[in-house]
């Protein structure tokens, strides 16, 4: 199974990321929670939170496809957080890895996260998550599903998602869109952004 099962929707492709395993550079994690994001508004799923919404330009240009690869861009100019494209070949549409669990290498992320860190919180929040598994900057582009990639992706059976407005974003903060698998005490805590209006009132 590989990236045919992501094109589309990237609400489609969100519920079909949870549960998969990201895999490399010595850690292997299951995911359990993401953001999906639209694109341009002349494009099938507008979103003005998306950093697609202005059309392509630079780094975001890996968000336009093809589906499978890897967009990462950092927080406020800090935290390095990653991205899985979908949508099509030429249509923008991402899924924000949020928070992952830890299966494997854990003395690795242990390491890469600091020896203060629970187990539960190595993957947690889509910073944290890039960190844990060493991914940086230079992995944008990055097909997940080639064989000598340094970060792959292995779709399996997703799991049953439970759904919430996305974090921290100012504009169409009341979609739900992001997502999570219940009970997993990796997933991180929903805070509303400061600059978005009132629960209600926004797309």
């Amino acid at each position: 199974m590989g990236a045919e099962l992501l094109t589309g929707d990237p609400l489609v492709a969100a519920r079909r990321l949870l549960g998969a395993e990201l895999v490399g550079r010595g850690v292997r994690a299951a995911i359990v929670e993401v953001e999906a994001y639209g694109g341009p508004v002349d494009g099938p799923w507008p979103d003005a939170a998306s950093h697609s919404f202005r059309g392509p330009g630079g780094r975001n240009e890996v968000m336009f496809g093809p589906p499978g690869r890897l967009y990462t861009y950092r927080s406020h100019g800090i935290h390095v957080c990653a991205n899985v494209v979908c949508g099509y070949d030429g249509v923008a549409g991402a899924v924000l890895l949020r928070a992952a669990a830890v299966v494997d290498g854990c003395d690795r992320a242990q390491q890469r996260r600091g020896p203060t860190v629970l187990p539960r919180a190595l993957a947690r929040g889509p910073g944290n998550l890039c960190s844990a598994l060493g991914i940086s900057m230079e992995d944008n582009g990055i097909d997940l599903f080639a064989a000598d990639s340094p970060i792959r992706l292995r779709l399996g059976e997703p799991g049953a998602a439970v759904d919430g407005p996305r974090v921290g974003v100012s504009k169409a903060a009341d979609r739900r869109w992001r997502l999570w698998l219940a009970d997993r005490r990796e997933v991180s805590a929903y805070r509303r952004s400061p600059r978005a209006p009132s629960p209600g009132r926004s797309d």
